[in-house]
């Protein structure tokens, strides 16, 4: 098997957690890192809380190769990410003079303020580099393999846009999908067989239901396309055996 690249994303805010506000981050770098071959292991959700965000950072920056972060980079009491990040790395958190210059100029030129409040947008840790923000200016940014972005979709996804050319990508997952007319209490048994068979490929299954009617759809992935021929047709072979007659 090719080598594989691993990411996870920390998804930070109250108003996630309390429902408030539905994410729409997570599908989107779900989708986007499929389909560059980085496979997404997981998904964390915290609170506004600064040793908690800290704590998750430092976890999940040891396991897997990137983390991404959405939320808390705002410029609002609290929007403490920034601070948070820099206690997980143990430098300090201090405005950085070109996003203040980036944020200063924008502002003059919209003749608004620049306020204390918009001043806290140029705060991240020592050493971090910038992740360029073409929507709202404010720049989110990287430190170590901790990518960290702004919560609002459209903005999340245009920093997005501008990380993947940086990243190191591994080979993308292939797949296959079987239909299976029966439920998943049939195909349970030997299906696990087949994952254990096949330990190259790996293999799902999902109820589905549509007009009074069950069924499941297998679907089978794997970096290798001999790999996932080979589970397909024992998978195909396996339906077709438990499938009755009509």
């Amino acid at each position: 098997m090719a080598e594989t690249v691993s990411a996870a994303m920390l998804v930070i805010g109250d108003e996630i957690l309390s429902g408030r506000t539905k994410d729409r981050n997570i599908g989107h770098l779900a989708d986007i890192l499929t389909a560059i071959g980085i496979d997404l292991k997981e998904v964390r959700i915290v609170a506004d809380d600064e040793d908690d965000i800290a704590d998750a950072v430092n976890a999940l920056r040891g396991r897997y190769d990137y983390v991404f972060t959405s939320g808390g980079i705002g410029p609002t009491h609290d929007d403490i990410t920034a601070d948070s990040v820099a206690k997980a790395f143990g430098v300090p958190c201090e405005h950085d003079a070109k996003a203040m210059h980036l944020l200063g100029a924008h502002y003059a030129k919209r003749e608004m303020e620049f306020t204390e409040a918009r001043q806290r947008m140029a705060r991240m840790p020592r050493g971090a580099e910038h992740i360029d923000n073409p929507v709202s200016v404010a720049p989110g940014f990287r430190i170590g393999n901790v990518h960290v972005m702004a919560g609002v979709p459209a903005i999340f996804q245009a920093m997005l846009d501008n990380v993947v050319p940086t990243l190191r990508t591994g080979q993308k997952l292939i797949s296959a999908t079987v239909h299976c007319p029966v439920g998943e209490g049939v195909i349970g048994g030997p299906l696990g067989d087949i994952q254990k068979a096949h330990p190259d490929t790996i293999i799902g299954s999902y109820p589905k239901y549509r007009d009074g009617s069950f069924w499941t759809e297998l679907v089978i992935r794997s970096r290798s396309a001999e790999a996932l021929e080979s589970a397909r047709a024992e998978v195909e072979a396996m339906v077709a055996r438990l499938t009755p007659a009509a």
